[in-house]
């Protein structure tokens, strides 16, 4: 009995050995993001990447004390090449939402999200209701259909534009989809250049992305339009996309995150691209 139990406890110390050694810190790793979504990432004129997660994916990976690479990879395309192994981590301004959470895991958030409308300021949506106020769509149904009521009603028979594959347009599918046509684009930068070619009537997309956006010269004639969204399918924030059985990595990258916040420097990026709070 006694030489069984010993066969049983050194087999289990193998099997611990074995997992952990297959969980071991990885000291380089590449971390992809889009590319095409300022200020949280974008390729720059000189053809490198820049933005508030190019800053803060260099800072993590100096606090997990590991090599980085960072990549640009279309934003349809970076779940499935995560699962594929073409890569090792997201930061892409990726909402942690129950769907995502199916095929992948997530860090912990390192920023929160809220969405809004973009309009022409001289066009009929320019006023449209709710300008001012937060909509948590984690609410009591009934309370959240009372906040729309008034949105849903103005934006009837419009045109909205938002990217392929977001919480953006899951939230039209959600709450607009009977009132409104829907347009998905590859990019935000191609539905903002819809919007301003007048052939889609509003873009929904992040506030602090289309906040970016209306600092640019070329679109001094739109403006935010209607409530900010917050919550429900716009999910528990932004975090780095990680494969299910990378345990090890999630847990440097949460220790990071917390790190990042604590010193300050989540915030000290977020000031410098992108000129407000993101948590």
């Amino acid at each position: 009995m006694i030489m069984k139990k010993m066969k049983l406890i050194t087999a289990a110390m193998l099997l611990a050995a074995t997992g952990a050694h297959a969980q071991s810190a990885p000291k380089e790793i590449t971390i992809a993001t889009e590319g095409a979504y300022e200020p949280w990432n974008f390729t720059g004129p000189d053809g490198k990447l820049a933005g508030f997660e190019v800053d803060l994916a260099n800072d993590l990976c100096a606090k997990m004390k590991i090599k980085c690479t960072i990549v640009a990879q279309d934003w349809d395309g970076l779940i499935p090449s995560l699962n594929a192994k073409k890569f090792d981590a997201i930061m892409a301004s990726m909402i942690v939402t129950p769907k995502r959470l199916e095929v992948i895991s997530f860090s912990k958030p390192y920023a929160s999200t809220a969405a809004t409308f973009m309009v022409q300021k001289d066009g009929p949506l320019a006023k449209l209701p709710g300008a001012g106020t937060t909509v948590d769509l984690n609410g009591e149904a009934a309370t959240v259909d009372a906040a729309l009521k008034p949105l849903r009603e103005a934006i009837k028979g419009s045109s909205v534009g938002a990217q392929v594959s977001t919480a953006n347009v899951a939230f039209l599918d959600k709450y607009l989809k009977d009132v409104v046509t829907t347009r998905e684009y590859k990019t935000t930068e191609q539905h903002d250049l819809d919007l301003q070619s007048g052939r889609i009537d509003a873009v929904v997309a992040q506030k602090t992305a289309l906040t970016a956006t209306l600092a640019k010269a070329e679109f001094k004639d739109y403006a935010l339009a209607g409530p900010t969204f917050t919550g429900g399918v716009f999910g528990q924030g932004i975090g780095v996309g990680l494969r299910k059985d990378d345990a090890t990595l999630k847990s440097m990258f949460d220790t990071a995150i917390d790190a990042a916040k604590a010193d300050g420097t989540i915030d000290k990026l977020a000031q410098k691209w992108i000129k407000t709070t993101v948590n």
